[in-house]
């Protein structure tokens, strides 16, 4: 009995391989989406990466024994991009093209479709 309590508890507590993660991202448009799928499939242990302009959302699925949501959050800070736990530089942010200054609410009204 006290084998099969071991047994469980390590699986339990074991860290995850193929874990999927889901968090806001702020941006606006297709560069934003390359510059954020980018900076997060170049992680060691992210497997796959893909950001939804409409909602906002980076769907991914990690190695949690190689990387966590907080390493993958402060790289795609550094790259200009706000998440709830890491905020881009105003230095970083302020180099963005400016249809990627989701910071500033008239660029909604921008045309996204195209590459600037």
């Amino acid at each position: 009995m006290l084998i099969l309590f071991l047994t469980i508890s390590i699986q339990i507590s074991a860290q995850q391989k193929n874990k999927k993660v889901t968090f806001e991202v702020k941006g606006n448009c297709g560069m934003c989406k390359e510059r954020i799928e980018e900076t997060a499939i170049k992680l060691k242990g992210v497997k796959y990466a893909s950001w939804d302009i409409p909602t906002k959302q980076l769907s991914l699925i990690i190695n949690e024994n190689k990387c966590n949501p907080l390493d993958i959050k402060k790289a795609i800070a550094e790259v200009g991009h706000d998440t709830d736990m890491a905020e881009a530089e105003a230095a970083v942010y302020d180099k963005l093209p400016e249809c990627c200054k989701y910071r500033d609410p008239n660029t909604i009204h921008m045309d996204h479709s195209k590459k600037h």
